[in-house]
């Protein structure tokens, strides 16, 4: 399984709980697209993933920046994955980013408001904030792989799963 998270805002660790920090422990790869604002939550992410892919966002520290980029590329079970944290343009620049990348799926955050949205060209996958929703829905996303590609899931920290969703290469 592929867990993807974003937006911490934490101060004091990795702020998971609930399903949330199941899906981080018990995943094959963790993908973070930013904010996890201290080197505290970093850390603290890299302690119960077994494989970490963050980047940084627009809240990290200058600690936190230092140590991760600004974008990422990663291969999942077939899938070619673009990770950012945020794409000034919106929907439009993230599908073009992933375009950039030559992605099947875009992962960013940002706006605290879990989602996907279908394009032409790719998949856009906000996970929402697991720790700082900010009125929008607690959430993180998991993939699993199938046949043809992943299926995936937008799930709240309490377990109930809000959007399913597939991504075919």
């Amino acid at each position: 399984m592929l867990t993807v998270c974003s937006d911490t805002h934490s101060n004091e660790g990795h702020a998971l709980e609930g399903r949330t920090l199941d899906a981080v422990r018990e995943a094959d790869a963790v993908i973070h697209a930013g904010d996890f604002t201290s080197t505290s939550a970093l850390e603290d992410f890299y302690d119960v993933a077994d494989t970490l892919y963050p980047v940084h966002g627009n809240a990290d520290s200058a600690a936190v920046r230092d140590r991760l980029p600004t974008a990422r590329t990663v291969e999942y079970e077939g899938v070619r994955i673009a990770v950012t944290h945020r794409r000034d343009g919106g929907p439009t620049a993230l599908s073009l980013f992933g375009r950039q990348k030559g992605a099947d799926l875009v992962i960013s955050g940002h706006s605290h408001d879990p989602g996907v949205v279908e394009t032409d060209a790719v998949t856009l996958l906000n996970p929402g904030s697991h720790a700082q929703p900010r009125g929008n829905r607690p959430g993180h996303a998991e993939l699993v792989a199938t046949d043809g590609g992943l299926d995936g899931t937008l799930v709240q920290p309490d377990g109930t799963v809000f959007e399913e969703f597939s991504i075919r290469p």
